[in-house]
């Protein structure tokens, strides 16, 4: 697939809820993030591509996604219009327990455009998992963002770094990455 969306190519925004605005995650990168997202829902929307938003619902004791908690909840900006699908996990991976691959096979989507949060949990996972499935994925690197994380060796690693090394392990390998400039010039 070229990186030029068309009508059997998906959007897929992936965790796009009010919890990832939490203090408890710490340090994020990318806070162009969510403009970038809403670039391309605007785009999608206006040429009636298929939108499929994933929502985190955590079973974590303490996670502001949990189902019972008001962080659950998509940003405003990104809540699903009418018509478009909604799968709901409760793991990394949007094709674990929810019918995600089977609607995409159903709808003939082979194509699916993947943006949202984080970059290397729900969509690195995901997008891993597309390209296994055989589905050819773009990542839109600037549409999507991570926080800061300590190693095992208690070494804090920067949202920038993780980012960085999760985009590089998936680039051509699972995915093509690409940004949303180029995204939209093509």
């Amino acid at each position: 697939m070229d990186s030029h969306p068309d009508s059997n190519t998906a959007l897929l925004l992936i965790d796009v809820q009010e919890g990832f605005d939490d203090p408890s995650w710490g340090t994020r990168n990318n806070p162009n993030a969510e403009a970038n997202i809403s670039r391309l829902l605007c785009l999608w929307r206006k040429r009636k591509r298929p939108v499929i938003h994933v929502q985190h619902c955590s079973l974590e004791a303490n996670s502001p996604l949990r189902a019972d908690q008001s962080g659950v909840a998509f940003k405003r900006q990104f809540e699903p219009c009418e018509g478009e699908v909604v799968f709901q996990k409760s793991v990394n991976s949007a094709f674990i327990g929810t019918n995600l691959e089977s609607h995409l096979r159903s709808e003939r989507i082979e194509n699916l455009v993947i943006v949202g949060l984080t970059t290397d949990h729900c969509v690195s996972t995901t997008t891993r998992m597309a390209g296994n499935l055989g589905f050819k994925a773009l990542l839109v690197s600037d549409a999507t963002a991570t926080f800061n994380r300590v190693g095992p060796d208690g070494r804090e690693y920067s949202a920038e770094e993780i980012c960085a090394i999760h985009l590089a392990s998936l680039h051509n390998e699972f995915c093509k990455v690409l940004t949303t400039e180029q995204l939209l010039s093509e």
